[in-house]
């Protein structure tokens, strides 16, 4: 595939975790999905064909057509075309977690770092009905959220305001997903 164009769903609509920038865009037939895979115990966001859905997101031009770097970061994953499912995307691709890589023996957590960087691009890509939107539009809470925020385990983990970690606590209850303290 020689796409120019990839749609970030989960940690990459967060503009401060990646150098690509980016545009709001709509992801059309899929929906968001945590996932986890036999690389690592927690759980990561994927996407899944889903007919009707539809997930916002950011369309970013992939630079120099340089997509060594980005599979780099995104390795649990496998490039996917999207082009028909992104209105006005030429070449574009979205990234699945590899079928390969799946573990579906165990549930894996969800690491509340990796959460929090996903609602913040939410609310600064789409305000507050666009974090209401992530939940609405993610499968797969019913695993725990491990609260990593005093010593963050996800690498490109960012400091929320005061007014970012309160939304992300009121919206983890209506998710079902439940919280656990590390020890």
């Amino acid at each position: 595939m020689n796409a120019h164009q990839f749609f970030g769903f989960g940690s990459l609509v967060n503009l401060g975790t990646h150098e690509f920038g980016g545009v709001c865009a709509s992801l059309r037939g899929w929906r968001r999905i945590w996932v986890k895979t036999t690389l690592r115990d927690v759980a990561f966001l994927s996407v899944e064909r889903s007919p009707g859905a539809r997930l916002d997101g950011i369309l970013s031009a992939v630079p120099g057509g340089d997509w060594d770097a980005l599979d780099k970061r995104e390795y649990a994953y496998a490039r996917v075309d999207a082009t028909a499912d992104i209105p006005g995307a030429m070449d574009a691709a979205v990234y699945q977690v590899d079928r390969q890589f799946e573990d579906h023996h165990t549930q894996g957590h969800i690491l509340l770092s990796y959460l929090d960087v996903v609602v913040q691009g939410y609310l600064a890509q789409f305000g507050e009905d666009g974090v209401r939107d992530f939940f609405a539009t993610t499968d797969g809470w019913d695993r725990a959220i491990l609260d990593d925020r005093a010593s963050p385990v996800y690498p490109r983990h960012q400091q929320l305001a005061r007014k970012e970690r309160a939304l992300v606590d009121t919206q983890i209850p209506a998710s079902a997903a439940v919280v656990q303290h590390l020890v």
